[in-house]
């Protein structure tokens, strides 16, 4: 058997998986229907949407498979992504790759293989949708072309997962891709007694950016916060741009002070912006932080609740001493 190697472009690879926040989610129809219609169209027992991951292949759909994920060093599938083309196994036991595959000596005792890679929109290769026959057969041009015209409908409902939760701006996570990775990272935190912290952020005169300078002028200036927290947060942090001029982030493994000196630095950099670009404005920012008590485990809509007063407070006390600072000038 020979394992597959790891692509080329393996970290972009798989952080564009992980981007999608596919992995682990419950079956949904749209992909089941692909599956059963490659099941009945070529007639075979198998047909999978199947996620390579770091070191597992996942199945977004089983038609005809119980398991649910196999290990990435004994799949095809981990083969499959490093062609652009169809892989096309006729016979798995007369292939030097597969014949003593565990795959092909025990269940689900494949014969016949054929994936063809799902594609992301940066052109990484993200999984397959394959089928499967557990006795040799061939497979001629148009049976190819079929296959390649489903994966096709695949990769479409994967980029359609990915808008979903992706804020097409700012290139960051959304609203709905917050709560749902979020959420989980809170889960992650609450059982192992980790400390969080969430922090809501809100843009401070973004409307007279707007109206100044006009909206495109304003979409630049939310980029640009984007970019600053793609730049300074971890991978291990998930933030989002919730909607308009609100952006917001979950630290993980951080306490209240950990987060205040990670804000001051996202800080540091929005002002080393301001001050290496000539524009009539300088962006800057309300914050409110928010301690996450680990014996509570409140919901996330309800953390973001809490942060967002937090951070209106601030904003508030913030526009009270302009008006001070302004009347003792007077």
């Amino acid at each position: 058997m020979i394992k597959p190697p790891v692509s080329d472009n393996e970290s972009t690879r798989l952080q564009s998986l992980q981007d999608l926040n596919i992995l682990d989610t419950p079956a949904e129809e749209r992909f089941d229907r692909l599956t059963r219609l490659a099941k009945r169209m070529f007639d075979v027992p198998i047909a999978l949407v199947s996620l390579v991951d770091e070191n597992r292949q996942w199945f977004k759909s089983s038609a005809g498979l119980d398991a649910t994920e196999t290990a990435r060093d004994i799949s095809f599938c981990g083969h499959t992504i490093l062609q652009d083309g169809i892989l096309l196994i006729t016979d798995a036991t007369k292939d030097e790759r597969f014949a003593d595959n565990p795959l092909v000596v025990k269940d689900p005792r494949i014969r016949f293989y054929a994936g063809c890679p799902l594609r992301h929109i940066d052109g990484s290769k993200l999984g397959t949708l394959c089928i499967i026959d557990r006795k040799p057969r061939d497979f001629d041009d148009d049976d190819l072309q079929s296959l390649k015209d489903l994966a096709e409908l695949a990769e479409r409902e994967l980029m359609a997962v990915q808008m979903a939760t992706l804020d097409e701006l700012t290139k960051i996570s959304n609203r709905r891709g917050f709560m749902t990775l979020a959420q989980k990272a809170l889960n992650l935190c609450y059982r192992t007694k980790m400390p969080a912290a969430l922090v809501f952020f809100d843009l401070d005169g973004f409307k007279a950016i707007n109206d100044q300078f006009g909206h495109a002028e304003g979409d630049r200036a939310l980029i640009i916060f984007g970019q600053t927290m793609q730049a300074v947060f971890r991978d291990s942090d998930v933030f989002a741009r919730l909607g308009g001029d609100e952006f917001v982030v979950l630290l993980t493994q951080a306490e209240a002070k950990t987060a205040m000196t990670t804000i001051a630095r996202f800080r540091t950099e929005i002002e080393k912006h301001n001050a290496e670009n000539s524009n009539a404005y300088n962006i800057s920012f309300s914050d409110g932080v928010l301690r996450i008590e680990k014996n509570l485990q409140p919901p996330i809509e309800d953390l973001l609740n809490e942060a967002d007063v937090l951070m209106y407070e601030k904003k508030h006390l913030k526009k009270e001493r302009r008006k001070l600072a302004a009347g003792s000038r007077l």
